[in-house]
C-alpha cells in the first residue's frame, strides 16, 4: 500500500500524463511543420525567382507560386498546432521542443536544398534530440485547470505581478533609453524587448489555449472577462514581440539574432511559467536539476547548429586555402550590425 505513494521510477512511463502527451504529439507535430515550412517555401522563392524577379531584389512573384503558398500554410499549421500545445502541456515541456523545428530545417535542407550539414551540426542535433527527450520524460504534470477564474488567479498573485511588472518596467527602460542609444550597435536591446514581452505572450497564450480546451469540452469561458483581457494581452505581446524581432533581423546577421533569441525566450518563458503555474512545485530537486540540464544540452546543440551551419567539412581539400588574414578580418564582423557595415566599406 505504501508504495503506491511512492514517487515513479527513472524514466517511468507512468510519470506522462495523458495531457502530456497530447500536448508533446502537438510540439512535435508543430516542430516537423514548421521545420518544413522553411525549406518549402524556399523551393518556391527558388521556383518563382527562376521565372521573375527574385524576392531579394524586390520581386513578388513568389506570391503566384503555388509552392510558396504550400509553404506559408505548412507554417500556419504549424503555429496552430504549437498554440494547441499550450493548453496541455506546461511551457517547461513544449517551449524548448521548438529547437526540434531548427534540427528538422537543417537536416531537410542537407537533403532536398544540397546546404550540406557539418559534422559539429550533426553533433548539435544529436544534443538536440538528447535534450529534448530527456525534458519530455521528466517534465512536470499539466496543473488542472476548472475555468479561466482560476487563471486569473494565477496570473494575479503578488510572485506572477512582481514578475511582470518587472518586465513592463524593464521594456519601457530599453525601448526608452537603450534602443534610440544603443539599437543599432548592440544586439540585446532588440532581442531583450522581445523575449521580456514574448515570455508574457506564452502565459497569456497557453491560459487562452486553456480556456478554449475548456469551452470546447462544454465548459463555456468566452463568457468571462477574464478570457478576453487573455486575448488582449496575448494580441499586444505578439505585435510587440515581432515588431522588435523583425528590428533585430533587419539589423544584425540572422546567424547570430536566432540563437540568442531562442535562449533568452524560452529561458525567461520557463522563468514565467514556474512562477505563474508552479510548474515545479510537485517536483524533487534531482528532476528540476535534471530538466535544466537537458535544457543546456538542447541550448548548446542549436549554438553548434547556427554556428556551423555555413561551414564546410574540414577535411575538404579547399579548407586549406581558407585562412588567410583577409578572410578573418570577414569572420571577426560576424556581430558587426549589416547597417554598420554597409559604412565601413
Amino acid at each position: 500500500m505504501g508504495s503506491s505513494q511512492q514517487p515513479t521510477s527513472f524514466g517511468d512511463p507512468q510519470e506522462i500524463s495523458s495531457d502530456n502527451v497530447k500536448g508533446l504529439c502537438l510540439a512535435i507535430s508543430s516542430s516537423l511543420f514548421i521545420g518544413s515550412s522553411f525549406i518549402i517555401k524556399k523551393k518556391g522563392l527558388q521556383k518563382a525567382g527562376a521565372s521573375g524577379v527574385r524576392a531579394g531584389a524586390g520581386g513578388y512573384s513568389y506570391l503566384l507560386e503555388p509552392l510558396w503558398w504550400a509553404g506559408m500554410i505548412t507554417m500556419i499549421v504549424g503555429e496552430i498546432a504549437n498554440f494547441a500545445a499550450y493548453a496541455f502541456a506546461p511551457a517547461v515541456l513544449v517551449t524548448p521542443l521548438g529547437a526540434l523545428s531548427i534540427i528538422i530545417s537543417a537536416a531537410l535542407a542537407h537533403m532536398i536544398l544540397g546546404e550540406k550539414l557539418h559534422i559539429f551540426g550533426m553533433v548539435g542535433c544529436v544534443l538536440c534530440i538528447v535534450g529534448s527527450t530527456t525534458i519530455c520524460l521528466h517534465a512536470p504534470q499539466e496543473r488542472q485547470i476548472e475555468s479561466v477564474k482560476e487563471l486569473w488567479d494565477l496570473a494575479t498573485e503578488p510572485a506572477f505581478l512582481l514578475y511582470a511588472t518587472l518586465v513592463i518596467v524593464a521594456v519601457v527602460i530599453i525601448i526608452v533609453q537603450y534602443i534610440p542609444k544603443y539599437g543599432q550597435t548592440h544586439i540585446i536591446a532588440y532581442i531583450g524587448v522581445c523575449s521580456l514581452v514574448g515570455s508574457i505572450g506564452v502565459m497569456s497564450v497557453r491560459a487562452l489555449g486553456i480556456a478554449l480546451k475548456l469551452t470546447f469540452s462544454g465548459m463555456n469561458q468566452l463568457l468571462y472577462p477574464q478570457t478576453w483581457v487573455f486575448a488582449v494581452v496575448m494580441a499586444t505581446c505578439v505585435f510587440t514581440q515581432m515588431n522588435y524581432l523583425n528590428k533585430a533581423l533587419d539589423t544584425f546577421n540572422t546567424a547570430l539574432v536566432s540563437p540568442i533569441y531562442y535562449v533568452m525566450f524560452t529561458s525567461l518563458t520557463i522563468v514565467a511559467s514556474v512562477i505563474m503555474f508552479k510548474d515545479w512545485s510537485g517536483q524533487t530537486a534531482i528532476q528540476i536539476i535534471t530538466e535544466l540540464c537537458a535544457f543546456v544540452t538542447i541550448l548548446s546543440g542549436t549554438f553548434l547548429l547556427h554556428k556551423t551551419k555555413d561551414l564546410v567539412d574540414v577535411s575538404s581539400p579547399s579548407m586549406c586555402m581558407r585562412y588567410p588574414k583577409h578572410d578573418e578580418e570577414e569572420s571577426d564582423q560576424e556581430g558587426i550590425p549589416l547597417k554598420h557595415r554597409e559604412t565601413m566599406r
